[in-house]
């Protein structure tokens, strides 16, 4: 992909939440600065889930424009920032879109002026900033950027990924309590997260399978949950979070006052701005009375949340009822029952909004991951619009790639709800990719394909979505015989054990007698299965694995 339109950053903001959820745990357990509460991972979780939801809700301008959709996901990052790790992501966010303003596209080189605003963003967002953190990881990706050697965004995107990876790999070396933990910094690896999901929006790969594929387990801290938190700040009992809006100037700098007086009442300071007179403040102190008094006089607070770092994290309460759940969006009802006896929950086709009814089954479920598989390749985006709003509301959603039922078929028969999620949905994808197929549709009209002219009523064969023959119409039974013959062979020209027949609703009897006849004539080492798919398009679909 040679450059990132308004639809690829709302791509990249769906694999940042997809990634982090999947990162979410492993993250929260090497969380030991500036506070050991085990929150990082779940805090960057809920600012980018807000970031999404913004983008979600953005007027037409943010789906047209790169740099309006990156605006609208920077500001719901503030507006829902939690923790320091939040607020540093948001401004990691504000670069890009400072960076992008107007702009309709995110190239190799706009890739690199929005990582050096980004470092800049984040570094300015702390009153002090401290090396080992997110912020040098970020800084780290933006150096690697501009060392590139291409301009390409594949190649910009791929180095800034490397370069958060090895300043991630240095934070221990920067910070000593991490070296005593023997962890990396769990914000830097966030923002190292966040870079792989992008270089796999790029790279035109499912990132939630990417990071699934990729995940690496991060070793716990050998202390206890309670570490002391560095530059004396375990005096300081409580995190302070609010928005600002309505601030007055009076004269002075309102902001800067702010800081100032937040610095005296504690430590880990950020008061940020989304530039249309928003404000996300955040603060560690004891006081925490004063902390909202002083937000008060510079303008109007509210969203005010206050944690109380003794207090042992909680266990947000989940409103799901199971682990795992397969969700499949098919053509024709045949297929949907024989999907619906292997356990698995169907949607139909029907009538309009179906993107609407598929959301509703995913959310149905009442399963915490959701792996959804599109029966064919014009389906992608129907389950591609369902599943960016389901992980919008919390749920973690991955969509296996599938372009026609029978990937589907091998994708569901190697579904095991007893592996980890993302070992599940690695193998169902690589099940689907490891099917080839074949179908045989009659021309509605006259065309050019790759190897001739056709006309109404001539019988076609594709394999793996080319036109390889074409029989001459009228469409009997002969025809569609030597068509479906013809699709097969080529197909096991290249190997297969086992061949799976999907009947169209316009296949008759005689016509599968007449191939399934000829495939174990002409290839007895071949198992073959035959399923009345009843799907109205193609009147055979062929899968070879």
């Amino acid at each position: 992909m040679r450059a990132l339109d308004a639809a690829q950053v709302r791509r990249w903001a769906v694999a940042c939440v997809q990634s982090l959820d999947a990162h979410r745990e492993a993250i929260d357990r090497i969380n030991v600065y500036p506070v050991a509460d085990g929150d990082t991972g779940t805090n960057l979780l809920h600012t980018m889930r807000a970031a999404l939801d913004a983008l979600l809700r953005a007027p037409a301008r943010a789906r047209s424009e790169a740099g309006a959709a990156l605006a609208e996901l920077a500001r719901g990052a503030l507006a829902g920032a939690r923790g320091n790790s939040g607020v540093i992501a948001s401004q990691l966010l504000r670069g890009f879109a400072d960076a992008l303003a107007g702009s309709t596209e995110l190239g190799g080189a706009e890739l690199r002026s929005a990582l050096d605003a980004a470092a800049a963003r984040a570094e300015a967002a702390l009153s002090h900033p401290v090396p080992g953190t997110m912020i040098s990881v970020v800084q780290g990706a933006a150096e690697a950027a501009r060392s590139a050697d291409s301009d390409e965004l594949g190649d910009v995107a791929g180095a800034a990924a490397t370069g958060a990876a090895a300043a991630l790999e240095r934070t221990p070396r920067q910070l000593a309590v991490l070296a005593e933990a023997g962890v990396v910094d769990a914000g830097g690896r966030g923002v190292a997260v966040l870079l792989d999901a992008l270089v796999a929006v790029v790279a035109e790969q499912p990132a939630a399978l990417v990071a699934a594929a990729r995940a690496r387990e991060l070793p716990a801290p050998e202390l206890s949950m309670y570490t002391a938190r560095e530059a004396g700040s375990d005096q300081f009992a409580y995190e302070v979070m609010y928005l600002l809006s309505e601030v007055a100037g009076n004269g002075v700098d309102p902001v800067g006052r702010l800081r100032d007086a937040l610095v005296g009442l504690g430590d880990c300071v950020s008061v940020v701005g989304d530039g249309a007179g928003l404000w996300t403040v955040h603060v560690h102190c004891n006081d925490v009375g004063a902390a909202i008094e002083a937000g008060i006089e510079t303008g109007r607070p509210r969203n005010i949340r206050v944690a109380r770092f003794a207090d042992a994290p909680s266990a947000e309460a989940s409103r799901f009822v199971r682990d795992r759940a397969v969700v499949v969006l098919v053509r024709g009802t045949e297929l949907g029952d024989l999907l619906v006896g292997e356990g698995v929950t169907v949607v139909p086709v029907e009538g309009e909004e179906p993107a609407f009814r598929l959301l509703e089954a995913i959310t149905a479920t009442g399963a915490s991951h959701v792996s959804v598989l599109p029966a064919d390749a014009g389906l992608t985006e129907t389950a591609d619009e369902a599943s960016i709003r389901a992980v919008a509301a919390g749920q973690d959603v991955v969509v296996v790639p599938c372009a026609s039922p029978v990937q589907v078929l091998a994708a569901v028969a190697v579904h095991d709800p007893r592996r980890r999620a993302g070992d599940d949905v690695v193998a169902m994808a690589e099940a689907a990719a490891a099917t080839r197929r074949g179908e045989v549709v009659v021309a509605a009209e006259d065309g050019i394909t790759w190897i001739g002219a056709c006309s109404a009523g001539d019988v076609l064969g594709f394999a793996d979505g080319e036109v390889v023959l074409i029989e001459p119409g009228p469409a009997g039974v002969d025809a569609l015989d030597r068509a479906a013959c013809g699709v097969a062979e080529r197909m096991l020209g290249v190997g297969g054990e086992l061949v799976t027949v999907l009947l169209g609703a316009s296949a008759s009897d005689e016509l599968a007698d007449e191939l399934t006849d000829y495939l174990r004539r002409e290839h007895p080492e071949t198992e073959v299965v035959v399923y009345h798919g009843g799907q109205p398009d193609a009147v055979v679909i062929l899968g070879v694995e």
